[in-house]
């Protein structure tokens, strides 16, 4: 890659080393600041925004958001290419939404790729076709969230419909290398049988998807609103109980997709 690619710069707020997260393997995980949706339930609040902002921690004020190039990324990925190499891991693209940074992140992906390091990105599909398709040559694993499929209701928790998403669903499950959808489960939003259910025909009517991963709701980044100077929308919901999560993934099990907790 010329040094003009590997100069190209981007904007993070972390780089997460030693995930089994967000893509087979060991993984390290790159987080790109802005987002196009507002989820109400959304665990890295700092993500949303692509400005830099101050997040108070621990009382202590912590600048959220830096300018890196590729090059300065890719040093620190390859530092654990042999724990890729042992557990088939790699790079995940994860944030906010790396698809709002398509030339840095492209980029990154390529950079990647030449090194042979497994790529993967966790996205939530809103963004133009054409842009998507600028990443899908590089990428071994889309984890593409859909998180309703009533588009009134999904404006309503993440401030945007979800025409476009569901429409980019089905381009990328055909064009893809591989396509896993996640379902983030949200008391008061999605966490019924018959709303996991809707998700679950809809991810098994999409070609060559079989495998769809749960993940229950948590407050565990409440903190980061109060830090951010931000009110956290859910309140005191509870994280769904080990015994609904369990019907749910029999529900989607059901349509024949394998299902998991997390991945």
């Amino acid at each position: 890659m010329t040094d003009s690619l590997l100069n190209v710069k981007g904007r993070i707020f972390d780089i997460q080393r030693f995930s089994t997260h967000d893509g087979p393997g060991i993984r390290t995980i790159v987080f790109l600041k802005g987002c196009a949706l507002r989820c109400r339930w959304c665990c890295n609040p700092e993500s949303q925004s692509f400005d830099i902002e101050t997040m108070m921690q621990n009382g202590k004020p912590k600048i959220m958001g830096k300018d890196v190039t590729v090059g300065e990324v890719m040093d620190e990925v390859l530092q654990d290419r042999p724990y890729y190499r042992r557990s088939g891991g790699g790079l995940t693209l994860s944030g906010g939404e790396s698809l709002l940074q398509p030339e840095f992140a492209v980029t990154l992906l390529k950079a990647a790729k030449e090194n042979g390091i497994n790529t993967a990105i966790e996205t939530t599909g809103f963004a133009n076709i054409d842009t998507i398709r600028q990443f899908l040559p590089y990428i071994d694993t889309v984890l593409m969230d859909i998180k309703h499929i009533n588009s009134e209701k999904h404006k309503e928790f993440t401030s945007q419909p979800n025409e476009r998403i569901l429409e980019n669903a089905r381009i990328i499950a055909s064009e893809a290398n591989k396509l896993i959808i996640r379902v983030p489960v949200i008391p008061t939003f999605n966490d019924t049988v018959a709303e996991i259910a809707d998700i679950a025909a809809f991810a098994a009517g999409l070609p060559r998807v079989d495998e769809i991963h749960l993940l229950p709701y948590h407050s565990m980044g409440r903190d980061k609103y109060t830090g951010l100077g931000r009110d956290y929308l859910m309140g005191d919901l509870k994280s769904p109980t080990n015994e609904l999560v369990a019907v749910l993934i029999q529900t989607a099990e059901k349509y024949g997709l394998k299902a998991h907790i997390g991945g």
